[in-house]
């Protein structure tokens, strides 16, 4: 599976950051190196095992109190430790280390953050391997959302797009293993794979359960198409804000203040997001100079304004936004921006809600633990994460359409762009 989309591409510009960050540049999800003491003892090592008569003995603990907090009581930790190994009916069966990992699995996850995830040393370096980019995958972004694997956005023209997998789709199973339980990271590393083979997602849509095959391919992501639409009318659809999209936003902006378009039409539908910097640049082209696009809110409740740098040349036309259940990230941060500083209308529907920040924290021994260190808010301050973007003008899509009846981008068959078109004239 490939989630070549807001995640992925957050976590590959985070090398980029540091080296720009005091030009003010930053990313949508942003990679800093820190230091997290682990609260029952850092990094543990364990040595001088011993048996005495059937039941093993834990000799020795290395680094027992190092990072510990002082306001935290670790002795039932040690209690139920011990007692396991004196008493447990299987030694063979306690590897040290994994029950190790497992306890810290189990701190993490009861933070209830799907974004904030431990990864053991082979698990971490197999993630920093997939975000790169090297590897195939049948082209989905993936979110949690009340506990479901849910499918953020389909990748247009990708296998999971072509056989029907939608925005709002529930993932239960992968290759016939229930997945529920498994992080975000875990499912992803199950779905991708070598180009040209198969995996089999169980898929609800719907209410309806069925699995689907999938052969897993080099996913290619366009960044944006644009048309004329009646004459006059601007349609420029964003499927990503990947490190191209820039350019060809420019590009494209150029040809259509050339062109005969007074009104304009941005689509984001289906749009999982990708860098905070082309938010923040394509934003420039809509709004005045040094205008809020986005705040940054820590835990503290400091916050970090991101504002406005450009031309402002795309503030001429009447502008409608177009929004729905696979909008996340950047694509959410740039209709917040739209809306909150200039009125712009938002149709279709309300969007995924996928706006915190993440940092990645290296450890010696090779693990990593990606932890949320802060969320996005819209200029008026309105938090992105879980709630997401309210259109103005809410435009839902038949949920079981006849073939041939519905395709998104098509006058008359794409109820949502039928609308925009409706109030721009």
């Amino acid at each position: 599976m490939q989630l070549n989309t807001s995640e992925n591409m957050e976590f590959q510009q985070k090398a980029y950051l540091n080296k720009m960050k005091s030009y003010g540049r930053k990313t949508l999800i942003v990679f800093i190196i820190l230091s997290l003491g682990v609260g029952f003892g850092g990094g543990f090592w364990f040595s001088n095992w011993q048996i005495e008569g059937s039941s093993p003995v834990l000799m020795e603990i290395v680094n027992r109190n190092l990072g510990q907090p002082k306001e935290v009581d670790f002795g039932l930790f040690w209690e139920v430790w011990n007692t396991l190994h004196e008493k447990y009916v299987n030694p063979s069966k306690l590897d040290k280390q994994e029950m190790l990992y497992g306890a810290i699995e189990g701190m993490v996850k009861n933070v209830g953050d799907p974004y904030t995830v431990f990864f053991e040393p082979v698990i971490s370096q197999k993630f920093k391997e997939e975000i790169s980019g090297t590897f195939g995958g049948v082209g989905i972004e993936i979110g949690k959302r009340n506990d479901f694997v849910t499918v953020i956005a389909p990748i247009k023209d990708s296998p999971a797009y072509t056989a029907g997998i939608k925005a709002g789709d529930k993932i239960l199973k992968v290759d016939t293993k229930p997945i529920t339980d498994l992080s975000i990271e875990e499912v992803v590393s199950m779905i991708r794979g070598k180009k040209g083979t198969k995996v089999v997602l169980t898929v609800s849509s719907n209410g309806d359960t069925k699995d689907i095959e999938l052969t897993r391919d080099t996913i290619k992501i366009p960044s944006l198409e644009w048309e004329l639409l009646e004459g006059n009318v601007a349609y420029m659809q964003i499927h990503t804000f990947n490190q191209n999209v820039d350019s060809e936003f420019e590009k494209a902006s150029r040809e259509v203040l050339k062109s005969s378009a007074t009104k304009l039409i941005i689509d984001l539908r289906n749009n999982p997001g990708g860098l905070l910097d082309s938010a923040i640049n394509l934003a420039g082209w809509f709004l005045e100079d040094n205008q809020v696009v986005t705040m940054e809110e820590f835990k503290d409740g400091t916050r970090q304004e991101f504002k406005s740098q450009g031309s402002g040349a795309l503030k001429i036309y009447p502008t409608i936004i177009l929004l729905n259940g696979g909008s996340a990230s950047a694509s959410e941060i740039l209709a917040g921006a739209l809306h909150d500083n200039r009125s712009i209308k938002i149709v279709g529907e309300k969007s995924f809600g996928k706006g915190s920040v993440q940092e990645l924290a290296n450890f010696n021994n090779g693990a990593s633990l990606k932890v949320t260190i802060a969320r996005w808010l819209t200029p008026s301050g309105r938090s992105i994460t879980d709630l997401g973007i309210e259109p103005n003008y809410e435009v839902k899509l038949p949920e079981d359409p006849e073939e041939g009846t519905l395709e998104l981008g098509k006058l008359g068959k794409d109820p949502q762009l039928d609308k925009a078109i409706d109030l721009l004239r």
